[in-house]
């Protein structure tokens, strides 16, 4: 149990970024609207597990009421920063504008103090830092599935004899891609007929290593409605798994590199395929916000995330192609946390699945409700992530859906080790796949 007298550090709360001002605290009028909305609190009945408990806390340590105890440091990463209390509020709050702040002074005295885990350290700081890295990790983790070594350690039960955690964690491991994005995309790929748009597009890191397909199906369908799609070979993470968890030095890095990197070539919109990047890419002007020394001025971090946009909006916005090939199955759709709730985008998606001839598409009960991936949630929080998973799996049993369409690595990750739970084929897709074959687009198409 956590304890609530014992202090991370002697330090001024909030020393090392901007204290969330009055105007963002204060929005919460502590209605209780969030609380039905809340996982944490659903699962738990517990007041400061929930998302105005959480800012009772922000608000007491941001006035020097309440030092940064275990309990805040518990709460504020036990929470999955999914954003459903945001829709649910009627005073607006920007609830992860505020958690996300908190981890950020969390993580700083966790560097000062010594205590930041060694292997959270090596994963956000070494590998999704460095695309190189991460894809020769890759390469050995594919060689590993490929063997037949993975499902008989996975038969076997092997990873018990390490530890517990381990042996939940194990099914859980992304399956690699037989190739990645730049093996399956030229830097440029040149709209199909004539050109109306030039857009550039984000790999992403695990988007890049285990949902490359992904990333050239969106590529695909892009050319297939007329745009030129430059795919940058020096891009790096969007700074997203950092920014969640607190490591904004890292993210503000990666975010710089990335937009001068993607500012350094003329383009109409920058396309995003997962929700996470979407989110964060989109709030990049907020992570740039009075950071004394900025890599680059908040301005330039402003007007870049203007041209962000989702795959699913923008061909919405440009006019979606009717497809013509039937998909004849049943299909259901998830809602990505970081995109129903932090992009505002529902109906986009469910238009693009509902134009494909063929499908058969029924909703899913409670579709907003988080899967329990949330970033690294499901490595930090195992526990609770796979009760999430179980209440989402559920739901998709009743639709009786062969497919389920999800526009998240994680949550796809998640779901497709769940759906094996019901013992029978469901296939775990991105939207813009589905379009892909609709189309009748080969997929040597890009070569």
């Amino acid at each position: 149990m956590p304890n609530a007298e014992q202090p991370l550090a002697a330090s001024r709360p909030f020393a090392n970024l901007p204290v969330p001002d009055d105007d963002v605290l204060l929005q919460c009028i502590h209605c209780g609207m969030c609380l039905a909305t809340c996982p944490t609190y659903t699962l738990t009945l517990r007041e400061r597990s929930s998302p105005r408990g959480r800012i009772r806390l922000i608000k007491s340590v941001a006035a020097g009421q309440l030092p940064l105890s275990e309990i805040f440091q518990f709460e504020m990463y036990f929470c999955l920063d999914c954003r459903a209390c945001e829709t649910a509020c009627p005073a607006g709050v920007q609830y992860g504008r505020l958690v996300e702040a908190a981890r950020a002074e969390i993580e700083t005295l966790e560097k000062q103090t010594g205590r930041r885990s060694r292997l959270k350290a090596f994963l956000l700081e070494k590998v999704f830092t460095n695309p190189p890295l991460l894809r020769k990790l890759a390469r050995a983790l594919r060689l590993y599935q490929r063997s037949g070594l993975e499902a008989l350690a996975l038969r076997l039960r092997l990873p018990r004899l390490i530890s517990k955690k381990l042996d939940r964690l194990a099914p859980l491991a992304p399956t690699i891609s037989a190739k990645f994005t730049h093996q399956f995309l030229p830097e440029i790929l040149p709209a199909r007929g004539e050109t109306h748009y030039r857009v550039a597009l984000l790999s992403g890191c695990v988007q890049d290593v285990a949902f490359a397909e992904i990333n050239r199906d969106t590529a695909l369908v892009l050319a297939h409605h007329g745009c030129e799609v430059w795919t940058p070979r020096q891009q790096v993470c969007c700074g997203s798994l950092h920014g969640h968890v607190g490591d904004r030095e890292t993210a503000l890095r990666l975010a710089a590199q990335n937009i001068e990197l993607f500012s350094s070539r003329k383009t109409d919109a920058v396309i995003i395929n997962a929700a996470g990047c979407g989110s964060f890419m989109k709030s990049y002007g907020e992570l740039f916000s009075g950071v004394a020394n900025a890599p680059i001025p908040q301005a330039v971090a402003e007007a870049f995330s203007t041209k962000v946009k989702d795959i699913h909006e923008f061909l919405l916005e440009i006019g979606l192609r009717k497809p013509e090939q039937p998909i004849q199955q049943r299909v259901t759709y998830h809602d990505a946390c970081h995109l129903a709730h932090g992009q505002k985008i529902r109906s986009a998606p469910r238009q693009i699945l509902r134009a494909i001839p063929g499908i058969e598409f029924v909703e899913l009960p409670e579709a907003d409700w988080c899967c329990g991936s949330a970033g690294i949630y499901n490595i930090t929080h195992t526990e609770t992530a796979m009760q999430l998973l179980d209440r989402k799996i559920q739901n998709i049993a009743q639709t009786a859906a062969v497919i389920v369409a999800s526009a998240n690595p994680g949550c796809s990750i998640q779901i497709r080790a769940g759906v094996k739970k019901l013992k029978r084929e469901i296939e775990v897709a991105h939207p813009i796949s589905l379009l892909r074959r609709a189309y009748g687009i080969e997929t040597d198409a890009a070569a």
